[in-house]
């Protein structure tokens, strides 16, 4: 048996045992989030894969790209697959306010 195989039944048997109907997957645009959210969408269960981009510089909009383009082809090869994006642009900006007084 393959280690993905064998990573997508645990999954599935993990969500099944824990009377879960599906999976919620934040995917921040790095290699963890697309891997993790592929994985739960190889299951066949329901998967909620949300996009939470923050403004703060370049690295985080390249991050925003590649998870715009993970969102999108999680969307187009999983008809289980539910996408979403979800700014936290208000949330950081009063956060860095707050820690940056």
């Amino acid at each position: 048996m393959s280690y993905k195989k064998t990573i997508i039944d645990w999954l599935k048997d993990y969500a099944i045992q824990a009377n879960m109907k599906g999976f919620v997957v934040g995917v921040s645009g790095g290699v963890d989030s697309a891997v993790t959210s592929t994985l739960c969408a190889l299951t066949g269960l329901p998967v909620y894969a949300v996009g939470l981009p923050i403004p703060s510089g370049f690295e985080a909009e390249v991050l925003q790209s590649r998870s715009d383009l993970q969102l999108d082809w999680l969307k187009n090869n999983y008809s289980n697959v539910t996408t979403e994006v979800i700014s936290l642009d208000k949330v950081y900006n009063v956060f860095s306010g707050e820690v940056g007084s």
